[in-house]
C-alpha cells in the first residue's frame, strides 16, 4: 500500500494530504449576484449618461473646445490660483497662530483665538467678501496711532489700499485663518503627551518644541483636512466674482454675456476646476504617503490560486 505524503502544519493543526498527480485543486468560487447585477446596471447607466452627453448638440462642444484654451480664460484660471495659494498660505500661517494661543495656559489670549474663530467661522464668507470690498464706508482713511485720541499716522485712502483684490484676499485669508486654525489644534492635540516631557528633559523651550517636535508631528493629521480645505478654498476663490474680479468664473461670465453662450461656458470653467482639483489632489496623497509613513497599515490583496486541473 503507498503511503500517501502529506504538508507539513503547525502546531494544533490537522495535516491536510497533498494532492496525487491525477487529483485537481478544489476552489470555491465567491460569488456575489447581486453585487454583479448592481454593478452591470450601474455600468449600463454611466454609458448611457455619457453618451447623452456626447451625442446632446445643445451643449455645443465645439464652441466649449475653442474657448477652452482661449487667453481670457487662462488669466482668469491664472488669478484663481494666486488667489488661492495667497490666501491658504497667510490662513496657514496665521491659523498656526491661532491655534497655539487658543492652547495657551493664558486666559485672555485663549479667549481672543476663541473670539476669532467664532466670528470668522460664524459668518457666511460671501458677506466677508462684500463687507471688505465697502470698509471705506466705515473708515474711509486708514490710519495707526493711539487709542482714545491719541496721536496718529494717516496710511492713505481705504479706497485707494484695499482694492477689490485686497478685499477679496483679506476676506478668503481671514477666513481660512479660522477654520486652519481647527485643524491645526486637532493636529497638535494627537501629538503624545510623552512628547513634551521628553523634549522638555532635553532643554528644549516652547518655541523649539512646537517646531521641531509636536508640528512635524501633527502633520500626520493636519495634513488630509489641509487639502480638502485647499480644494475648497480653489473653489471658492469663484466668490470674488461678486466682486468683479477677473477670476476664472468671471471671465467665463463676461464671455457669455457678449456671445450668449452660456452652458459652454460654464462647461470650460468646469472643466478646469476639475483639472485644478486633480491635480491638488495627486499632490495631497504624495504628502500623505510622506508623512504617514510608519503610521499606516500595509495590506496586501490575497490572491485566489486558479483552477487547475490534471
Amino acid at each position: 500500500m503507498q503511503r500517501q505524503p502529506t504538508i507539513t502544519t503547525t502546531a494544533g493543526q490537522t495535516p491536510v494530504p497533498s494532492p496525487e498527480p491525477g487529483d485537481s485543486i478544489p476552489v470555491v468560487p465567491l460569488r456575489h449576484p447581486i453585487r454583479t447585477a448592481i454593478a452591470v446596471v450601474l455600468i449600463l447607466v454611466a454609458i448611457s449618461a455619457a453618451w447623452d452627453v456626447a451625442a446632446n448638440r445643445r451643449y455645443h462642444w465645439d464652441v466649449v473646445i475653442s474657448y477652452l484654451f482661449s487667453p481670457q480664460i487662462m488669466t482668469g484660471a491664472g488669478l484663481t490660483i494666486v488667489l488661492t495659494v495667497v490666501s491658504m498660505s497667510v490662513g496657514i500661517a496665521l491659523g498656526t497662530v491661532l491655534a497655539i494661543m487658543r492652547l495657551s495656559a493664558n486666559p485672555i489670549v485663549s479667549t481672543i483665538s476663541r473670539g476669532y474663530i467664532w466670528f470668522f467661522r460664524g459668518t457666511p464668507l460671501l458677506v466677508q467678501l462684500i463687507f471688505w470690498y465697502n470698509i471705506a464706508a466705515l473708515y474711509p482713511v486708514i490710519a495707526l496711532g493711539l487709542p482714545f485720541g491719541g496721536p496718529s499716522i494717516v496710511i492713505g485712502s481705504a479706497n485707494v489700499l484695499i482694492s477689490p483684490l485686497g478685499a477679496a484676499l483679506l476676506g478668503l485669508s481671514l477666513n481660512e485663518a479660522a477654520y486652519m486654525a481647527e485643524i491645526i489644534r486637532g493636529g497638535i492635540g494627537s501629538v503624545d503627551k510623552g512628547q513634551y516631557d521628553a523634549a522638555r528633559a532635553l532643554g528644549m523651550n516652547g518655541g523649539k518644541l512646537m517646531r521641531r517636535v509636536i508640528l512635524p508631528q501633527a502633520m500626520r493629521v493636519v495634513l488630509p483636512p489641509t487639502g480638502n480645505q485647499v480644494i475648497s478654498m480653489l473653489k471658492g476663490t469663484s466668490l470674488v466674482s461678486v466682486l468683479a474680479i477677473s477670476d476664472l468664473l468671471y471671465s467665463a461670465q463676461i464671455i457669455y454675456a457678449n456671445n450668449y453662450q452660456t452652458i459652454p461656458l460654464l462647461i470650460v470653467a468646469s472643466l478646469w476646476y476639475l483639472l485644478l482639483t486633480s491635480i491638488l489632489s495627486f499632490f495631497q496623497n504624495k504628502l500623505e504617503r510622506r508623512y504617514g509613513r510608519g503610521f499606516d497599515v500595509l495590506t496586501r490583496r490575497i490572491r485566489r490560486p486558479k483552477t487547475r486541473t490534471a
